[in-house]
């Protein structure tokens, strides 16, 4: 992954004054990217750029030339994924950008009149400028939705930056801007087939960029039993599909993963993962994430993504195409009369939470992270509203942290095509109606799919990459750690232990739908107690 310069990007006033060098005019500086400009060659073209550079040299080029040329426009030319920290020299100002639907991380703080950036939230937290305390709101939002929502991190003082939003540091003061927002205008001029249509002419567009790239020749691809990972393997350059697999009956993916494989004539690989081997890496993996996540899929993926990253650095993964084309059962449901949708994943209630809270604050509601993208989209049919709301929080909260965090501490760079954006202007037209049809999800989607595929598989009901760890939980050969979490000197401090009790034993005598909220209760303890 091309990454430039610290972890952590560190202006001061001093910086303000001096700091100036890049390129001829020597007026801009790209302090800090972490990520992949995909349609690179385009860029080049329109900058006079050559296109034999090595590929760190390009996107630093083309970074530093696009500002010059359409400076903050550039983001609306950049297709791929992006965290950037920009210097203009001229200006004598700071630029953080983050790409539309947040790949890539990016976090910041001031601390001291100094201004501190990272992709990596821990750089910022173990930084001695910044005086480490923990954000309580951030705790009880959590707790609502299993993963870190919005701009608040569980760091008092660090901000996320936002998707599709850029920060500005003058030497004193942050301003954030947002340049860009998921919009969805359906037109009802094309029919099923011909957006189906236009859906295969874009992930062709989006593929060759990537196979043509002669600077990263080689990719593997992650592969589960769904249509969006199958068809990513299908029209890319991929050699190789990974997935993952369990023992368990009803959770293992691992066989429909090797018929689509077999079908399509690519090589194979599958990862099994036990229970001792998933519990052992979860502490890991809730370090490197930085921030507590509810996800039970991410200990999955970060197992994935060691074994891959044993023949291959480059890996495609199909993430976006759920959140652009509704793929989930909460973009079916319809709300109730008065409701606001909190996101497809909301695992406890508000009365929960304050029952097991001790530090509960009435002022703050669940629904508070979604209230403005409610009312900004009033009046849009509720498919769009739903849509909206999850590319905007959910996909960059849960879903991006989850695989950049997992893949990056592999060594993995990880691709996801069908996030580009360009596929997205495609997705935000499509009616709902070619979205959810002949009770299929994302419809439109498939069909466009079923071009590469069997329809067995491009129609195939989806699974969502599930880990047995509703069984592994229960299991007293597995939870006795858990347990002593649950109920160690950590948890006194937060949680009303009766509340917490008749939870764990609700679980345990047989009530499995509640190991979200367990999962998610001791993912925050075990970032709690290795972080503070």
């Amino acid at each position: 992954m091309t990454e430039f310069a610290e972890n952590v990007i560190i202006f001061t006033k001093i910086d303000k004054e001096g700091i100036c060098m890049s390129s001829n005019e020597k007026t801009v500086q790209i302090k800090y990217f972490s990520g992949y400009i995909r349609n690179w060659k385009s860029l080049c073209e329109k900058l006079g750029l050559q296109l034999d550079m090595k590929r760190d040299d390009r996107e630093r080029e083309i970074l530093v030339n696009a500002y010059k040329k359409w400076k903050l426009n550039m983001m609306s030319e950049l297709c791929g994924m992006f965290a950037i920290a920009l210097w203009d020299d001229e200006q004598k100002k700071l630029f953080c950008i983050r790409d539309q639907v947040g790949q890539k991380q990016m976090f910041y703080t001031v601390a001291g009149g100094e201004f501190l950036c990272s992709g990596d939230i821990n750089e910022l937290a173990a930084d001695s400028r910044y005086e480490k305390h923990i954000n309580k709101h951030m705790l009880q939002q959590y707790l609502f939705y299993g993963y870190p929502i919005g701009e608040e991190t569980f760091y008092q003082g660090i901000s996320k930056l936002m998707p599709g939003h850029y920060a500005e540091w003058d030497g004193s003061t942050v301003t954030v801007h947002r340049y860009w927002s998921p919009v969805f205008e359906p037109d009802r001029s094309k029919n099923a087939d011909e957006w189906a249509e236009e859906i295969k002419n874009v992930v062709e567009e989006i593929l060759d960029e990537e196979r043509n790239d002669s600077e990263v020749p080689y990719k593997d691809s992650f592969l589960s039993g769904g249509v969006d990972s199958s068809y990513l393997l299908a029209a890319s350059d991929a050699k190789c599909a990974n997935t993952v697999g369990y023992d368990e009956p009803g959770f293992d993916e691992s066989a429909a993963a090797k018929y689509t494989a077999d079908v399509l004539g690519k090589d194979f690989s599958v990862k099994m993962i036990s229970a001792e081997e998933y519990f052992e890496r979860l502490p890991e993996v809730i370090d490197k994430m930085g921030q507590p996540l509810g996800d039970a899929s991410a200990v999955a993926f970060s197992l994935g993504c060691a074994a891959v990253s044993k023949k291959a650095r480059v890996v495609y993964s199909g993430e976006g195409i759920d959140e652009f084309f509704g793929g989930y059962n909460a973009h079916k449901r319809p709300l109730n009369e008065g409701w606001v949708y909190l996101t497809c994943s909301h695992i406890m209630s508000e009365e929960f939470v304050k029952s097991l809270m001790l530090d509960y604050d009435e002022s703050l509601k669940a629904s508070a992270p979604v209230d403005p993208f409610w009312k900004e989209t009033e009046g849009q049919d509720e498919l769009s509203r739903k849509l909206t709301i999850d590319i905007s929080l959910w996909l960059e909260g849960d879903i991006y942290l989850n695989t950049d965090r997992t893949s990056t501490a592999c060594g993995i760079e990880l691709h996801t095509p069908f996030s580009d954006i360009r596929l997205f202007n495609v997705a935000r037209k499509i009616p709902a109606e070619f979205k959810f049809m002949n009770e299929q999800n994302k419809y439109v989607f498939r069909k466009a799919a079923s071009s590469k595929l069997p329809d067995e598989v491009a129609f195939r009901k989806k699974v969502g990459f599930p880990v047995p760890i509703r069984k592994w939980l229960a299991d007293e050969k597995y939870n006795k750690p858990i347990k002593e979490k649950l109920f160690g000197e950590a948890s006194v401090k937060f949680f009303n232990q009766n509340a917490l009790k008749e939870l764990w034993d609700k679980f345990i005598s047989g009530e499995e739908m509640l190991w979200g909220r367990i999962y998610a209760i001791y993912a925050f303890l075990l970032w709690y107690d290795q972080k503070f």
